[in-house]
């Protein structure tokens, strides 16, 4: 049986599904045809019902809940762990609402914790993650709001941490930070499901005993990232939340989707 499968090419996400989809563990029977796409294309994807088993940011969760269902396996979750807002030089938090912010889409996590803190801020340019630095730089923009790897290399370009987001939504409420999960179609067999949550635990487990050495299809979807920042990605997104959510995990999913409430 053939499925559709959707994750971002960040090495968080080729680290947890390398194994699975490179026919490095058994997935009796099973196959995926992938694709690889920034996250809010998969959100928007997924308000479509397009794919069987994607990656998606918590964000949307509240919208595609009735075609899709939260798997335990592959989420990135944990602490210390979330959107930083940036600018080129520091904002103090009560001008945020008066300044143009470029968000990673409308639907991802990160612009949902921004608006939990800055709830007055509407001014927002929606753009690709991997542009919003430049866009502060350039002055398309006046602050940002910046996740996956971008963490790791917005000092090096001159760039200030206004807040942590993450930290704004641990110090707040006590939870951890649910970022982004793997969902699945509400129409696949209940055996499939269950098959399909499972082999994303094993193929993490997998590439976990293989760590600290990054396979080919990790470092060839980063594209030009230095394998320090690599390894740094890995290390902060992936993490025991991913080989299963527990207790606590859930817990913060449902905090964050109350916020919806």
């Amino acid at each position: 049986m053939e499925l559709t499968l959707g994750f971002s090419p960040c090495p968080n996400d080729t680290f947890i599904f390398d194994a699975m989809v490179n026919n490095k563990i058994d997935t009796k029977g099973l196959t995926f045809k992938t694709q690889l796409e920034d996250v809010e294309t998969l959100n928007k994807w997924a308000m479509q019902g397009k794919l069987a088993i994607t990656k998606l940011s918590f964000g949307v969760y509240q919208k595609v809940k009735d075609q899709y269902e939260l798997l335990n396996s592959g989420s990135a979750l944990g602490r210390g762990c979330g959107p930083l807002l940036i600018a080129k030089k520091d904002i103090p938090h009560d001008k945020i609402k008066d300044v143009k912010i470029a968000i990673p889409g409308e639907n991802t996590t990160a612009n949902l914790l921004f608006s939990i803190a800055f709830p007055e801020a509407k001014n927002k340019e929606v753009l690709l993650f991997s542009d919003i630095e430049n866009a502060v730089l350039d002055g398309r923009v006046d602050a940002g709001v910046i996740i996956h790897e971008n963490r790791f290399t917005y000092q090096q370009k001159g760039l200030v941490k206004i807040i942590d987001l993450g930290e704004y939504w641990e110090s707040t409420t006590g939870s951890p930070i649910p970022l982004g999960g793997i969902f699945i179609r509400k129409d696949i067999p209940d055996e499939i499901k269950q098959q399909v949550d499972d082999l994303i635990h094993e193929s993490l487990q997998y590439s976990f005993r293989h760590y600290p050495a990054l396979s080919s299809y990790v470092t060839e979807h980063a594209q030009e990232m230095d394998e320090k920042v690599m390894r740094q990605h890995i290390d902060l997104y992936v993490n025991d939340f991913s080989l299963g959510l527990g207790e606590a995990g859930k817990a913060a999913v449902d905090r964050l989707m109350s916020v919806y409430a």
